[in-house]
């Protein structure tokens, strides 16, 4: 849910971000109120407080974020606060090892100085009142998320701060991506087993096991996708939209599917026969307007095809999503993510000479990867 603009950036919230306002709320509502000799309102109501300061606690790390990675010219689509915290989600990746490197520490480097402050409030601050106890956990909260995310493993700043320095040092930033995306899955099993050992001893009740498990299994999968997503990297330069994608054969308007799809495969044979042409069905002037979906197709059984034109199962090309033929591998991976389907057409000038199918894109680039086409 967006929910505005701060400093030119804009704002989402997640809904799991409801969840942690709520707990927050009772538990430390209920705890504060007995430290504080509150009423039940009065502990909800500090409750309440706390959270808003650590949401604000949370937009600042993001923030030195956001606003470090504008300073060098990647462009920020927006923040968003969520259950275990926020991320921010730029436009393109850092142009180098050191623009990496001072993006990646800008958050933790807010967290300190605001944890530097709340501490600095808590020891000026009367001991036991509504005023001490927010600086106080603001203090622990700030202190604990910039240690955290200095720890040196994807996805947490630490992993990108590890990136950019053996990027730095290889001079290749796929192959830093992954071992900084290893680092986060040890790092991963190695919280599960420090919470476990924790509370075999009875340092950690049985409240934080819940916590700290969702907190593993983020920064497993969170490696996992940093993983999965610098072999896909390695492969971006095989990516040639000419050979790729699936060559068009054009039926006027009004013409039956059955038919459509008989001309397609006498001129256009293929030993796949899951990877047919595709229909592209032009006007009366003879101005391609749409594109057979094939699923739509697919899902029509054989005897109304001879009495089903094309236009009932095809889709306008302006609702299509489209990338000229000599589009890199990036900016194809670039154009799916912002764009997500399941077909693209592929442009020469205004000719449509291929559709892409983003099955056809994965198994490319994922070949080891079960994909349905």
């Amino acid at each position: 849910m967006r929910v505005g603009r701060i400093l030119g950036v804009p704002l989402y919230l997640n809904g799991s971000i409801l969840l942690l306002a709520l707990l927050i709320t009772v538990l430390y509502g209920e705890l504060a109120g007995q430290r504080l000799q509150l009423s039940p309102l009065g502990g909800y109501l500090v409750g309440a407080g706390f959270v808003l300061a650590l949401l604000g606690s949370v937009l600042a790390h993001e923030l030195g974020h956001a606003l470090t990675a504008r300073r060098f010219g990647i462009g920020v689509r927006g923040i968003t606060l969520e259950l275990l915290g926020g991320y921010t989600e730029m436009d393109r990746d850092a142009p180098s090892p050191r623009v990496d490197l001072l993006v990646s520490l800008a958050g933790p480097a807010v967290s300190a100085v605001l944890g530097a402050a709340a501490v600095a409030a808590t020891l000026a601050l009367p001991d036991r009142t509504v005023a001490d106890q927010l600086a106080f956990q603001l203090a622990a909260s700030n202190v604990i998320v910039a240690l955290f995310n200095i720890l040196p493993g994807l996805p947490l700043d630490g992993g990108r701060a590890l990136r950019a320095v053996v990027w730095a040092l290889t001079r290749d930033r796929h192959r830093a991506t992954e071992v900084a995306g290893w680092a986060g899955r040890i790092l991963a099993v190695g919280t599960a087993l420090l919470v476990a050992a924790l509370y075999a001893i009875d340092v950690l009740s049985l409240l934080a096991l819940p916590l700290t498990a969702l907190v593993a299994l983020t920064l497993w999968h969170g490696a996992g996708q940093s993983i999965r997503m610098s072999r896909i990297g390695r492969r971006l330069p095989l990516v040639d939209l000419a050979t790729l994608a699936r060559p068009v054969h054009t039926v006027p308007t009004g013409t039956p599917l059955a038919e459509a799809q008989r001309r397609a495969a006498q001129t256009h044979p293929t030993t796949e026969p899951q990877h047919p042409a595709a229909l592209l069905v032009t006007d009366s002037t003879g101005r391609p307007v749409a594109l057979v979906d094939p699923a739509a197709a697919a899902a029509v059984p054989e005897a109304r095809r001879p009495w089903l034109a094309v236009d009932a199962v095809a889709r306008t090309l302006a609702d299509l999503p489209a990338m000229p033929v000599d589009t890199d591998g990036e900016r194809v991976l670039e154009t799916v993510q912002t764009h997500p389907g399941a077909q693209y057409v592929v442009t020469a000038g205004e000719d449509v000479v291929g559709v892409l199918h983003i099955a056809d894109l994965a198994q490319l680039l994922e070949p080891h990867r079960k994909m349905n086409t």
